[in-house]
């Protein structure tokens, strides 16, 4: 079992859906989104906004989650 977040984030097959909480300046911040590269130094998440590469030296907690709910449909309006 792995005993550290980021362990635990080498560990996890690419393609693998995450949350990573970090260390920036003046605080924290969480990447979410699909692991698609790690090394020895970094991980690279996919968000919605583009790659996020977080050294691993700052990650302070790290998951895998479950694939984001389907998109709802839009309401037709009933008059």
């Amino acid at each position: 079992m792995p005993s550290s977040p980021a362990d635990r984030l080498r560990s996890l097959p690419l393609g693998t859906r995450v949350v990573v909480r970090s260390r920036i300046e003046g605080g924290f911040t969480d990447a979410l989104g699909d692991l698609v590269a790690h090394d020895g130094a970094t991980v690279t998440v996919r968000t919605r906004r583009g790659d996020a590469v977080v050294r691993l030296t700052d990650v302070v907690a790290a998951k895998p989650v479950p694939p984001p709910p389907p998109l709802r449909s839009g309401r037709t309006s009933e008059a």
